[in-house]
């Protein structure tokens, strides 16, 4: 965050040349900003600010946050999602806090990938911000929203679902189609289908329940 408060100014050649100083975030009045889409969080410890001579304020402080985000799974496990981290000031309206951000879209997508360092099950794929003023009680507020899209790396869904089952309808079709005896297809039948009610128990115990519409996957 950074802001500027015209009454906190000095020269630095009156100070032994001090041009700043760190101070606690209750010292003066810094912006109140909440994450609209958070449901739990570790706030931050750094709860200092950085004071220039010209009344210029910067507070960096790292978060550690919960986002709720409405999920579409449809094309599971090839789906992609796009989430929101909408930032607000509810107690100013836009007549007295504006909010603007500081990178664009690409210098933001730049940055959070350098961070973004897991191998994990997701991959951040792009990053775009909109500013916008929220009307609520007939007051505007600004906001700035964070759209996040991430892609859904799905090696390990094909190797351990979708190439199991395939084998098994392949062997399905085998056997029901061979020349094998009538007690073999049988007994073929009943392995076939213990093998398919266990990856339908895995695939149920994998698949997202956070979404109005079933993934193909699990209609077939």
């Amino acid at each position: 965050q950074e802001w500027k408060n015209p009454f906190a100014t000095w020269n630095p050649q009156d100070f032994c040349n001090i041009s700043q100083v760190i101070l606690p975030l209750d010292t003066y009045w810094s912006p109140p900003i909440f994450i609209l889409e958070r449901v739990d969080g570790q706030n931050s410890d750094m709860n200092y600010m950085v004071l220039m001579h010209n009344g210029s304020f910067n507070s960096t402080r790292p978060f550690q946050v919960t986002l709720t985000c409405s999920l579409i799974i449809l094309k599971f496990p090839f789906d992609t999602q796009t989430c929101n981290l909408s930032i607000a000031s509810f107690l100013y309206p836009v007549r007295d806090l504006v909010m603007k951000t500081r990178r664009t879209a690409s210098e933001s997508m730049k940055e959070s990938q350098s961070f973004f360092l897991t191998d994990g099950e997701w991959k951040f794929t792009n990053l775009s911000v909109s500013e916008r003023t929220e009307t609520l009680d007939d007051e505007g507020f600004s906001v700035i929203t964070y759209m996040i899209s991430m892609e859904r790396r799905p090696t390990l869904y094909v190797l351990n679902l979708i190439l199991p089952t395939c084998a098994l309808y392949l062997l399905d079709m085998a056997v029901l189609f061979g020349p094998s005896s009538l007690e073999e297809k049988i007994n073929f039948q009943i392995a076939i289908i213990l093998g398919s009610s266990m990856l339908a128990v895995i695939l149920n115990n994998s698949l997202p329940t956070s979404s109005n519409k079933p993934p193909v996957i699990g209609t077939h």
